[in-house]
């Protein structure tokens, strides 16, 4: 779908200014002019900025992106095991996240994968917002909570449409690899009021993941689809929200569509594609 959007471009013409009022062969000069088509009467368009309109489906709207961790966070255990909100109980600030057999950090994937989905969600018109600016070893958090409540109607910066958390796995189940999306229970106060799109939400993210060609979670949840109610970055949210998988990285598949730019290019793909999908039915 991405790729059918932004390649589209609507023009709004009536004709072309500068074409021949005469068609090719029949040239005439002023002498052999025929009267009965005076030039009054050849209608004319003019080409101008406003003729040409670009197919923008996602203008006006804003998505929060929330790329999981921070590269510097294990350099901060006092700060990230500092205990927050996470919807009416509570849970570490942050965590280190996983990697690759291979130490690619899970915190790296999530940014990259963050910011190529921004890129193409600007593209198709979006304000795209990220709960972090940069991944710096010698940087921490931003805590739980506050990625929870990023985008939320009175929480500082624009009231978003919906919000991504993007995360990859690290089980070491054996034969443990695919994505899957979560998304949050239906739990008064908390996310009552959001359950039911934050899933439609997880299922477009589910089936743009499948048509990329990537395999749904063998391990975790049942058709690329998981629903819990113990994240805080989903149960603090009062906008449509996922926390989405993208893979087992510790599984080598996984790992090595993780760990090239050709597989990060595909994961945002999908995620812009299911964005455009969700924001537009």
């Amino acid at each position: 779908m991405i790729r059918a959007s932004l390649a589209a471009v609507v023009l709004l013409l009536g004709g072309c200014s500068g074409v021949s009022e005469t068609p090719v062969g029949e040239r005439s000069s002023p002498a052999t002019r025929t009267p009965s088509t005076p030039r009054a009467e050849v209608p004319r368009t003019t080409v101008t900025a406003e003729t040409l309109v670009p197919v923008l489906p996602l203008a006006g709207r804003v998505v929060v992106l929330d790329p999981g961790h921070q590269l510097g966070n294990g350099r901060f255990p006092s700060e990230i095991g500092r205990l927050v909100d996470a919807g009416g109980f509570t849970k570490p600030c942050n965590t280190t996240g996983t990697s690759t057999d291979a130490g690619y950090p899970e915190a790296t994937l999530n940014w990259e994968v963050a910011r190529l989905t921004g890129r193409l969600l600007r593209r198709l018109g979006a304000r795209v917002v990220l709960t972090r600016s940069s991944n710096a070893a010698g940087e921490w958090g931003p805590c739980v909570d506050q990625r929870g409540r990023a985008g939320n109607p009175g929480e500082p910066g624009p009231t978003a449409d919906l919000k991504i958390s993007i995360h990859a796995d690290g089980s070491r189940t054996p034969g443990a690899h695919g994505f899957h999306v979560i998304a949050p229970t239906d739990r008064e106060p908390w996310t009552s009021d959001i359950a039911a799109p934050s899933l439609r939400l997880a299922e477009a993210i589910r089936d743009a993941l499948v048509e990329e060609g990537l395999p749904p979670s063998t391990y975790a949840g049942s058709a690329g689809i998981d629903v819990r109610s113990d994240l805080g970055t989903l149960n603090l949210a009062d906008v449509p929200t996922v926390l989405v998988e993208l893979g087992n990285m510790r599984d080598a598949g996984d790992a090595a569509l993780m760990t090239s730019g050709s597989g990060r290019r595909g994961y945002a793909a999908a995620l812009a594609d299911a964005v455009e999908h969700y924001l537009t039915l």
